[in-house]
């Protein structure tokens, strides 16, 4: 019998960020994102053995280069094939300046590159080092933004004529004109946009500031929901509502979806073992990376929870949804944002739907995707740590 090939260490000899800049797409926000403003970044380690791997952070990305100043001689040296190792050791050794703000963040992009590096090494996509492929494609919900009720359903019908059968509606004006015939209006203004044998999802995103409404709000909007068929109703709530949340779920006709802004699995615990929603959606680019997120994910399978994962991010932050979509059983769609440069225009080859409206998920090694050096230029002053 052959002796198994064994892989040396590669070793991590430069990490770095590029905050993207320029076109930041709207988010709905009640300080509104600015196109100049960073909501995104990317993250490049470079290895002894010429092999570099890539991230994605869902933070201000002159945030995530202060942390890397910070996480910086942890990661140097060290063996970029042993993420799960290594991303603990960064955990373990920053809770004193606290657990689940920038640091977290900025080590979901390094954890992300370390398995992007892993795969690359091995020959093997991120999915099979995960532990094997449930499926080779999965539906991507067009993400966007609510808009008065004529706009929103032209919006609609314009990305389902570029093939998409499944979206998401949310932020805006909804529930915060405090105006339910409004609210209503938008949603059925997107039901007729779509048709009625596409999926829809209602996402009020309750985690923006001052978020004014409650248990009651929350009830009632649910029941406007269901004679819309709305798949899933999510952040109905402020994110600290626990007990609210386990409430309306009991009560709810739709299903209820939240967890994006959690991070770090100890935070998802409560949520789960207390059955307050019956979809998490944690986010791979802030939550600790692949290597928290798949703990999460397992956790959420024990409780009978759905997982979809929240995806509002970049090129390499759907490729790393697009791998995880791919390793776990029951995960029938990802998030992805409508009309992001961030997303469509970085790629040498873009994501591209397919007759059914399904992406493809990449087999390559590693995240399976290839950054366009010259594209990505337009959005960040230094590509060349790329």
């Amino acid at each position: 019998m052959p002796t198994p090939t064994r892989l040396a260490p590669v070793r991590i000899v430069r990490v770095a960020a590029a905050p993207l800049f320029g076109e930041s797409p709207k988010g709905g926000w009640s300080n509104e994102i600015r196109p100049e403003d960073s909501i995104h970044a990317l993250i490049a380690i470079h290895t002894d053995a010429g092999i570099t791997g890539y991230g994605s952070v869902f933070t201000d990305g002159r945030l995530a280069q202060a942390g890397l100043k910070v996480l910086e001689p942890l990661l140097i040296g060290e063996n970029a094939l042993e993420p799960e190792r290594v991303t603990e050791k960064l955990h373990q050794n920053t809770f004193w300046m606290g657990r689940g703000g920038t640091l977290t963040h900025t080590i979901s992009g390094i954890d992300i590159a370390m398995w992007d590096i892993l795969g690359k090494a091995t020959g093997l996509p991120v999915s099979q080092l995960l532990g094997g492929n449930y499926r080779t494609k999965v539906k991507p919900y067009c993400s966007l933004l609510m808009e008065e009720p004529a706009l929103m359903r032209d919006v609609v019908a314009g990305y389902h004529a570029k093939g998409f059968r499944a979206f998401k509606i949310g932020w805006g004006p909804f529930g915060r004109a405090h105006d339910t015939r409004l609210d209503e209006a938008i949603v059925r203004a997107a039901r007729e946009g779509i048709g009625a044998d596409s999926q829809l999802f209602v996402d009020a995103g309750a985690s923006d500031a001052h978020w004014p409404h409650g248990l009651k709000w929350a009830m009632r909007t649910a029941e406007m929901l269901k004679d819309y068929n709305v798949g899933w109703f999510e952040e109905a709530l402020k994110p600290d509502a626990i007990d609210d949340y386990c409430d309306l779920r009991r009560a709810s006709p739709v299903p209820i979806a939240g967890g994006e802004v959690l991070t770090r699995r100890q935070s998802f615990m409560p949520w789960l073992s207390r059955g307050a929603f019956d979809i998490i959606q944690p986010d791979v680019t802030k939550v600790g990376g692949i290597s928290e997120q798949r703990r999460i994910v397992w956790m959420a399978q024990d409780h009978g929870i759905r997982y979809v994962g929240h995806g509002w991010n970049t090129a390499l932050g759907v490729a790393a949804d697009l791998q995880m979509a791919a390793a776990f059983p029951g995960v029938d769609l990802v998030e992805f944002i409508g009309g992001s440069p961030y997303v469509d225009g970085i790629l040498a080859e873009p994501f591209v739907l397919d007759e059914n409206g399904d992406l493809t998920i990449p087999d390559k090694p590693g995240l399976g995707v290839e950054i366009d050096r010259d594209k990505l230029a337009k959005y960040t002053p230094d590509p060349g740590i790329f």
